[in-house]
C-alpha cells in the first residue's frame, strides 16, 4: 500500500499523459534491474491495447528507417499505472514510484506560465501541425469504422475461428488454432488427441463455447466443447489479419479479402 499512497496525483486534470515508447523504456530498464527479460515494442503495444480495451486513447504510426511502421500509444498516467500493474511484484513497485515522480514533475511544471514564442510564425506553424495531427487522427478513426463495418459481411454468429479465417484470403487455416493457442486464446484439454477449449483469458472476451453431447457405442457419453467467436474476437482477428500477424499460406499473393485501403491502426 505504501507504493499507492500518491496515486491520486496520477488522476488529476494536470495529467497530460505518457506514450508507449517512453513507458516501454521505463519498463525494460526496470526489468533489467531485476533480472527479467525485456519486452518487445510490438508485444508491449498489444499488452497496452488489451489492458485499455474499450477505453479512449490515441495511436500514431511512425515510419522507421527500415521502411516498417511502428505504433505509439498515447495514454494517461492513470492508464499507464494499470499497465504497470501487470508486471511482476518487484518491477511493479519500482514502476509505480517512477510514474508517481513523473506525475509530480508534470504537476509542478504546469504551475509555471509558459512564455509566448518569440517567433510568431513558429507559433502559427506549431498550431498548423497540431491541426494536421487532429485531422490525421480523425481519418484513422473513420477508416477503422469502415473496416469494422466490413466485418458484417464476414462474421456470422456461431463461427469457429477456423471458419471465420476461411473467409479471409490465403489464411493457413490448419495453423490457426495452434497460433491462437500461442496467443493464449485456446488450449488443448486432451493428452491423447486435440480437443480445443477457450482459455479463461479469452472466454467471454473473444470466445465462448458451445457444448455438444457425443454418444459413442460401447463407451460413456461425453460432452464436446467447441470454441466459437464472439463479435469482439472476430474484430480482433480481422485487425491481426490486416497486420499480417495471422499464419498465411506460402503462395499468398499479398492481397486481402477487401481491396480498399484500411488503416492498420486500431
Amino acid at each position: 500500500m505504501q507504493n499507492l499512497m500518491n496515486v491520486q496525483n496520477l488522476t488529476t486534470s494536470s495529467d497530460n499523459g505518457i506514450d508507449s515508447q517512453r513507458l516501454l523504456i521505463m519498463v525494460n530498464e526496470t526489468r533489467k534491474q531485476y533480472g527479467e527479460k525485456p519486452i518487445r515494442n510490438n508485444d508491449f503495444v498489444e499488452k497496452i491495447k488489451d489492458e485499455l480495451e474499450g477505453e479512449h486513447y490515441e495511436i500514431s504510426v511512425v515510419q522507421k528507417t527500415n521502411n516498417t511502421e511502428s505504433e505509439i500509444i498515447h495514454m494517461t498516467l492513470k492508464q499507464a499505472l494499470r499497465v504497470a500493474a501487470r508486471e511482476s511484484k518487484a518491477v511493479r513497485r519500482s514502476l509505480i514510484d517512477k510514474l508517481e515522480q513523473l506525475a509530480a514533475s508534470k504537476s509542478q511544471a504546469i504551475t509555471t506560465v509558459p512564455a509566448l514564442p518569440e517567433n510568431y510564425i513558429s507559433a502559427l506553424e506549431a498550431l498548423l501541425e497540431s491541426k494536421r495531427s487532429e485531422a490525421a487522427l480523425a481519418l484513422v478513426n473513420k477508416e477503422q469504422e469502415a473496416e469494422l463495418h466490413d466485418l458484417k459481411s464476414l462474421f456470422k454468429e456461431g463461427m469457429t475461428p477456423t471458419q471465420f479465417c476461411k473467409m479471409l484470403n490465403s489464411v493457413n487455416t490448419q495453423k490457426v488454432n495452434h497460433w491462437l493457442a500461442d496467443r493464449n486464446w485456446l488450449y488443448n484439454e486432451s493428452q491423447s488427441g486435440t480437443r480445443w477449449r477457450a482459455t479463461s483469458y479469452a472466454r467471454d472476451r473473444y470466445l465462448t463455447e458451445h457444448q455438444h453431447l457425443i454418444s459413442v457405442q460401447g463407451a460413456d457419453d461425453f460432452i464436446k466443447h467447441q470454441p466459437v467467436l464472439l463479435r469482439k474476437g472476430a474484430e480482433r482477428l480481422y485487425v491481426l489479419y490486416r497486420r499480417g500477424k495471422v499464419p498465411m499460406k506460402l503462395n499468398w499473393n499479398g492481397d486481402f479479402t477487401h481491396q480498399k485501403h484500411v488503416s492498420l491502426a486500431s
